[in-house]
């Protein structure tokens, strides 16, 4: 890689703070053109691994907009995983167009008592039903 190729990892950090500042007043039931409202933890921790894996929970149009608001000021203040994100608008695929998806996503899949950690605070957010975990990449 020459020198003028290498990506300016100044301008990526201003533009994804840009980002996460838009998406910090966003509510979800009022975007269509994009896909998806990200929060992340504000404070110092673990770096996500190779491993990550999120928390997916289901939820629907009229309910999103309270529960994204719930998860992302417990991202937000470090008590979930390292970052979040919502769906804003039904995804094809033969989902029903009131359908939303969160994801919290862990910084490693295999750190088990962490994965229990978060599912532990989203069931104290009141997230009882549609959640479920997956491995979000594999070694």
């Amino acid at each position: 890689m020459k020198p003028s190729d290498k990506p300016d990892l100044d301008l990526i950090a201003l533009i994804q703070r840009a980002r996460l500042q838009h998406d910090d007043d966003t509510i979800p039931s009022q975007v269509a053109g994009m896909y998806w409202i990200e929060a992340k933890r504000e404070t110092e921790g673990d770096a996500p691994t190779p491993r990550a894996g999120r928390w997916i929970i289901t939820t629907t149009a009229p309910e999103v907009d309270a529960l994204w608001a719930k998860i992302k000021d417990a991202t937000k203040a470090g008590r979930l995983g390292y970052k979040s994100k919502v769906s804003t608008a039904a995804r094809e695929m033969g989902l029903d167009k009131d359908d939303r998806v969160i994801h919290v996503v862990t910084c490693d899949a295999d750190d088990t008592a962490d994965v229990e950690r978060v599912r532990r605070a989203l069931r104290e957010l009141g997230v009882d039903e549609n959640l479920h975990y997956q491995r979000v990449r594999e070694v």
